[in-house]
């Protein structure tokens, strides 16, 4: 069965950090292009970090500087590790797997930035 989870979200103050993961199950994700997305109340999902196969990423201008995105293909797994977060970073965060024609989302994850 093709999944991907998520782990990491929850609550954090202004300035706090934190680190998602995404662990796939049912397929090898070394050759998919992997992506954070995030989507908050009333707005649309949007791309806030990139990783494809051979490593390179791409970031949304908000957070370039605070995210980074790696990947440990031994753990097929992908991480987005959050840093200085923001109010406006509040949203459920979803990972994507795609390749080809699959294309493989996770479940999401609530981050909360507040005080």
């Amino acid at each position: 069965q093709v999944q991907l989870v998520e782990l990491g979200g929850g609550l954090v103050q202004p300035g706090g950090s934190l680190r998602l993961s995404c662990t796939a199950s049912g397929f090898i994700l070394d050759i998919y292009d992997m992506g954070w997305y995030r989507q908050a109340p009333g707005k649309q999902r949007e791309l806030v970090a990139g990783i494809d196969g051979r490593g390179r990423t791409n970031y949304r201008d908000s957070v370039k500087g605070r995210f980074t995105i790696s990947r440990d293909n031994a753990k097929n797994t992908v991480y987005l590790q959050m840093n200085s977060l923001q109010p406006e970073d509040t949203a459920v965060y979803y990972c994507n797997a795609a390749w080809l024609s699959k294309d493989y989302w996770g479940q999401g994850t609530q981050v909360t930035v507040s005080s």
